[in-house]
């Protein structure tokens, strides 16, 4: 028995980490879904980015000031985004802003290519946390153990701040009735704006996470933990912060029992066929609503 929790432990504690990296992605896909019903396509890119700031402002200058600016101008990056490609398109057809997403993530990806010259970049270690812990007869790194708990307590300060504050319930009011919210005064630009602040910052804490455990940052490296981000946030409901973690958790664990199966090839495959079966049998997700347009 020890034998096989020695041996399968990793995976487990692998899949509940990368789990709340994906979490830490997926809320904000769902967050500017449930203002705008826009996926914001450039995501992933953020968090590339993110990766890529840390890389050269950690070799010019110390961790404590690195760490910080690199969050803050990846938050910045992402509130540039939503003021130059989707504010000018706010009554353009759904379409329009769905295409300009998808050009600033084109954008995106090749200036990193050009900047970088396409090579591999190694990401920093981080003290503490790149450091490596025997849990119950499993080796592991300590941002294992840290994320999850870091992501439980981002999810919780961000819940708390959609229930009791102002800018929250302008957040609900706005998810529920765009049109509506506009007519009662509420400050729309100002809603969305923060909306993408929220998702930039914890894209900048997922892409630290992250990337302490996968170490090569190539200007695609966001990509696919975007789209499984992508595909948390619908398997859970999109919209829904509840269901974007608990989505994001699912896939995280199961595609890395996949991987102690001895079926690496498949662990990515399971996740965009699950995607395929929730959105045959459940299209709005495990907690999402159905959308009544109203005519």
């Amino acid at each position: 028995m020890s034998d096989f929790i020695r041996a399968n432990l990793p995976y487990l504690l692998a899949g509940i980490s990368v789990g709340g990296q994906y979490a830490l992605i997926a809320i904000g896909y769902t967050m500017v879904y449930g203002i705008l019903r826009l996926i914001n396509f450039a995501h992933g890119d953020i968090f590339t980015v993110a990766a890529y700031l840390m890389v050269y402002m950690n070799a010019t200058m110390p961790l404590y000031i690195s760490l910080p600016l690199t969050a803050v101008i990846t938050v910045l990056l992402g509130f540039a985004v939503e003021r130059v490609a989707y504010k000018p398109l706010r009554d353009a057809p759904r379409m329009s802003i769905m295409i300009s997403a998808i050009g600033v993530s084109y954008l995106l990806q090749n200036l990193m290519w050009y900047v970088t010259g396409g090579l591999a970049k190694q990401y920093p270690v981080i003290p503490w946390i790149s450091s490596s812990v025997t849990l119950l007869g499993a080796t592991t790194k300590m941002v294992t153990l840290v994320t999850p708990v870091l992501t439980l307590v981002l999810v919780l300060l961000l819940t708390q701040l959609i229930r009791h504050t102002k800018i929250g319930m302008a957040m609900r009011a706005v998810s529920k009735d765009f049109e509506t919210s506009k007519l009662m005064g509420i400050k729309i630009n100002g809603v969305i704006s923060v909306t993408f602040v929220i998702g930039s910052f914890l894209a900048a804490v997922g892409s630290m996470l992250y990337f302490s455990n996968y170490t090569a940052v190539t200007p695609t490296a966001g990509a696919m933990p975007g789209l499984k981000a992508f595909v948390a946030a619908v398997f859970g409901g999109i919209g829904s912060i509840p269901g974007a973690v608990i989505g994001a958790f699912i896939i995280g664990i199961a595609e890395n029992i996949i991987k102690a199966m001895g079926l690496t090839t498949f662990s990515d495959a399971f996740t965009f066929a699950l995607l395929i079966i929730i959105l045959i049998f459940k299209p709005t997700g495990l907690f999402g609503e159905a959308v009544h347009e109203k005519v």
